[in-house]
C-alpha cells in the first residue's frame, strides 16, 4: 500500500490527497515515474515536508526489496469529449429549431417529438415529406 502524505492544516496534521512535486523530486523521480509506481501526486501543493520524503524513501526501499506489493499506476484517466456542433445544428437557436422540426415542442434539444410524429405519419401512410403544398396533394389524389 502506498504511504499517505501528511499535510499541515492550521495547527493540525491531516492526511493529504497526494505528495507534492518537490517531495517526488527529492527521491529522484519525476511525476510520470511516480504515478507509474502508484504514488498519488498533488500538483497544487507547493510545500515539501521531510516526514513525507522519509515515508516515501522507506516505502520505495520496501518495494525494491519485495516486502511491499507494487500498487496499480495512478495515471490520470483520459476522457475524450466530442465537441459540440454549432448552435443551429443542435437546435438551440430559433432558426435551428425550425429547421429540425422542434419549434412547436417543449423538448427543444431532443428530437423525440419529431421522430414520433414522423413514425405516426408513416403508419397512416400520409407521405409526410411529400405532402407539403396543395400541388403535391392534387398529384397523389388522382
Amino acid at each position: 500500500m502506498t504511504p499517505q502524505p501528511l499535510v499541515k492544516d492550521g495547527a493540525k496534521w491531516r492526511v493529504g490527497s497526494g505528495f507534492s512535486i518537490g517531495e517526488i523530486k527529492s527521491l529522484g523521480l519525476n511525476v510520470y515515474q511516480a504515478r507509474l509506481l502508484g504514488i498519488y501526486v498533488d500538483k497544487r501543493r507547493k510545500s515539501t515536508w521531510p516526514q513525507n520524503v522519509e515515508n516515501l524513501k522507506k516505502w520505495l526501499a520496501d518495494v525494491l526489496e519485495g516486502r511491499a506489493p507494487l500498487p496499480l499506476p495512478t495515471l490520470p484517466k483520459v476522457v475524450k469529449v466530442k465537441p459540440k456542433s454549432g448552435r443551429a445544428f443542435r437546435g438551440v437557436t430559433t432558426a435551428g429549431r425550425k429547421s429540425r422540426g422542434l419549434l412547436s415542442t417543449s423538448y427543444r434539444e431532443t428530437h423525440n417529438y419529431k421522430y414520433r410524429k414522423k413514425e405516426r405519419e408513416r403508419k397512416l401512410r400520409k407521405r409526410h415529406e411529400a405532402t407539403r403544398g396543395i400541388s403535391n396533394i392534387l398529384k397523389f389524389s388522382t
